[in-house]
């Protein structure tokens, strides 16, 4: 039974959530356009969001990008770099650390200023507050982890969690089996990760897309109004 939970939740969960998040996004998008925006409370009081909203989001966006470069970056790749893998396990730490902790203190002013402003916290939906304490539990988990990786600097459980994304990714069997023996702590942190992906679609948070989108924007061609006769 336990062989099989670990199955259903490292090697076909995965694929549940990235289904949700990708096809759940786009259904969104089509049927439910006005609701495609991340429903400012600037308006509402100021204080706290600016040093809360640019601390969560730049801790965010290096923690997302940094997850997928070193989990999906095969080990001759950085080999071929020069970074041997303890030597990236200690830049991941390093990193991880300073970001997490980047993310963690404006996630906190971030809900602070959610829940404990009556206006904010009358305008906010259960998906909002449900998103912003799942992302503070996994941002938590992340960070603790950090200390059980101290424990292995070799970079011998971040080499199994790259297997286990890599194979993911890339549709190949046998993921599962790559982060059978690691602690609990990195097993409850992919959960909650992946689980994000899953309420991703149905949150405010489908408004990362338009923020990939305006990068597009700056890359457009010129649209003809009107050509020359």
């Amino acid at each position: 039974m336990r062989d099989f939970l670990h199955q259903l939740v490292f090697g076909i969960y995965p694929y549940l959530c990235l289904a949700v998040f990708l096809l759940g996004s786009l259904i969104r998008f089509d049927r439910d356009q006005y609701t495609w925006k991340s429903d400012s409370s600037q308006m509402l009081r100021t204080g706290q969001l600016r040093w809360g909203s640019n601390l969560f989001h730049i801790g965010i966006l290096m923690l997302f990008f940094g997850h997928l470069i070193g989990l999906l970056m095969p080990p001759a790749l950085y080999h071929a770099l020069g970074l041997s893998t303890a030597g990236k396990q200690m830049l991941a730490i390093v990193a991880g650390a300073s970001f997490g902790i980047m993310g963690l203190v404006g996630l906190v002013l971030l809900v602070h200023r959610r829940l404990a402003e009556p206006r904010i916290r009358a305008t906010s939906t259960r998906m909002d507050i449900l998103i912003l304490l799942w992302i503070l539990v996994t941002l938590l988990l992340g960070l603790a982890s950090i200390f059980w990786s101290l424990g292995h600097r070799d970079g011998s459980v971040m080499v199994l969690l790259g297997n286990w994304a890599q194979h993911i990714v890339t549709f190949r069997g046998g993921a599962a089996d790559f982060i059978r023996g690691v602690d609990w702590i990195y097993k409850a942190h992919l959960i909650f990760g992946m689980t994000m992906f899953l309420l991703f679609p149905f949150s405010r948070l489908v408004h990362v897309w338009s923020g990939f989108a305006a990068v597009g924007y700056l890359t457009r061609a010129y649209q003809i109004v009107r050509s020359r006769g």
